[in-house]
């Protein structure tokens, strides 16, 4: 049973970083228009700013895309890694509820001062995610069970800062669900597919899928365009309801 807006009461508001256009929210977006919270956006490929303030916003969502937290401004005009991790810091210290995808997570650890690093495996399409024993007792991530097959799209993993707890690990990488804090999470794993959006991340890259049989966790397309994303998508919902649950508690 997700939250319900009570009469008087104003919705929930998340907002967006988005870094590419087929780097999108999925099912983010629909999981906060379901719930009727309100939503906004950053996107910073169409060179729109990060917000002013946070005093709007209950819970910041920092999508993923192919920068990495070192990637230079020189390198990426639109990105401006010190500038988001500068918000992601204002936003734990104001008691924001915190989710980070990929790119996302990677930049929580690093402006909680732990280096983002290589995966030690390439993972590209939909694989098995396991809960470590911090997982199964997190109030979050336990109703994810103790193995769920999600989505991946990633070579780099994030870091693991001070008092950060690893709640679910993968074969190829050891980082993919971190608890920074109770209401802070990085998800190194795309829970958020759609086949919308794989579709796009198909065409954005499409020549390293179409060297899949070099990895051992690299899918070809039509693989991936096979699955039916609608459990990890309705996981990811009942994730993110005790998220806002533990957020809202926190703020009364």
């Amino acid at each position: 049973m997700y939250n319900k807006i009570l009469p008087g009461s104003a919705p929930m508001h998340v907002h967006f970083i988005q870094h590419e256009v087929f780097e999108a929210p999925g099912a983010y977006l629909h999981w906060a228009l379901s719930r009727g919270y309100t939503t906004s956006f950053s996107r910073v490929y169409q060179y729109e700013s990060l917000p002013e303030s946070l005093t709007s916003i209950d819970l910041l969502v920092i999508l993923g895309g192919p920068q990495s937290p070192d990637t230079s401004i020189r390198d990426c005009p639109y990105f401006d890694a010190a500038a988001e991790k500068k918000l992601i810091l204002e936003a734990i210290n104001a008691g924001k509820a915190v989710v980070g995808v990929c790119l996302g997570a990677q930049l929580i650890s690093a402006a909680l001062g732990a280096p983002h690093g290589p995966s030690p495996e390439k993972e590209i399409g939909v694989f098995p995610i396991q809960l470590t024993e911090a997982g199964l007792r997190d109030e979050k991530t336990q109703q994810l069970g103790a193995c769920l097959a999600v989505g991946h799209w990633h070579n780099d993993m994030p870091g693991l800062p001070a008092n950060s707890q690893v709640l679910a690990t993968s074969k190829g990488c050891p980082t993919q669900i971190i608890a920074y804090t109770n209401l802070v999470y990085g998800l190194q794993c795309h829970m958020e597919f759609t086949p919308e959006l794989v579709t796009m991340l198909i065409k954005a890259d499409a020549a390293l899928l179409s060297n899949y049989y070099a990895y051992r966790f690299v899918q070809p397309a039509h693989t991936i365009l096979q699955y039916n994303f609608a459990y990890m998508n309705e996981k990811l919902s009942g994730f993110l309801d005790q998220l806002i649950r533990s957020y809202t508690s926190f703020k009364n």
